[in-house]
């Protein structure tokens, strides 16, 4: 990956349940400021506990890191609670899209900046999102719970751009949407990069969608990290579609055929 200023680093961690269910074996990652990164992987690889790992909320879970160190700014924060960690500028958002169903849209987005004090900034937060996302501005009004999938998805993004995070982390912004819904999440994604020069961590399970916008990618396969790189060249590897991009699961090549293949397109 380039060495622009690394914002979130991932040492060599691992992560255990109960210190029994042990997740995650040494993972190493890093997002630079202003960049977004993929985490790729299927079901059960670990991608939800690397995020809970960085935001404090694995030990709400009886989670722990049992080996090596999240740094965020210089900051080992291993140990830090999870309003710290949010305090610090990191805000995830989590997979399902958890809005507070009785409340209004403009509540919601009002309780992303619960911790601020600046009032006037945080009126001119409002419209932003509001801009960002016009829907939410015409459905301010309305019960979050009756809008539709894409609608919370919008929403939840919007409460965690209230808390003006300097890392945002995002969990599955496409799962259970409709491919045109998932296309115009991702469209704002990119562009929210692109003008607020926001950093992310973005999990998914559409490789496809995610490496569009993604500037370096990970792949997590059974707690580790297999594969890594740049996210066009990811993306137009013929060895990835195989192995991972494949229609279904009987035009995947294993890993360890992969590690014998030629791996110079490999950064």
């Amino acid at each position: 990956m380039e060495k622009n200023e690394i914002l979130l680093k991932l040492n060599n961690i691992d992560v255990a349940y109960k210190r029994v269910i042990h997740v995650l074996r040494n993972v190493t990652l890093e997002v630079p400021r202003g960049n977004i990164v993929a985490l790729l992987g299927p079901n059960g690889a670990g991608k939800t506990t690397v995020l809970k790992t960085i935001s404090g909320l694995l030990k709400t879970e009886e989670g722990e890191v049992i080996k090596g160190d999240v740094i965020f700014e210089g900051v080992v924060i291993n140990n830090f609670p999870p309003d710290e960690i949010s305090n610090m500028g990191i805000a995830q958002v989590m997979e399902g899209r958890r809005v507070l169903e009785h409340l209004t849209v403009e509540e919601n987005l009002l309780v992303g900046a619960y911790s601020r004090k600046d009032k006037t900034s945080i009126k001119s937060d409002l419209e932003m999102i509001y801009q960002w996302f016009p829907k939410l501005k015409d459905m301010r009004k309305r019960i979050s719970g009756y809008l539709s999938g894409g609608e919370q998805q919008m929403l939840v993004i919007g409460r965690a751009l209230m808390a003006r995070p300097k890392l945002m982390l995002l969990d599955e912004p496409s799962l259970g949407l409709a491919p045109l819904v998932v296309r115009e999440i991702y469209e704002i994604i990119y562009r929210i990069n692109k003008e607020m020069g926001m950093s992310m961590l973005l999990v998914e399970q559409n490789a496809r969608m995610a490496l569009e916008v993604a500037h370096y990618g990970y792949i997590l396969e059974n707690g580790r990290i297999v594969m890594e790189g740049k996210s066009d060249v990811l993306k137009d590897s013929e060895m990835i579609k195989d192995f991972y991009l494949g229609i279904s699961a009987s035009n995947r090549i294993s890993y360890k055929k992969l590690k014998r293949a030629d791996q110079a397109w490999m950064l």
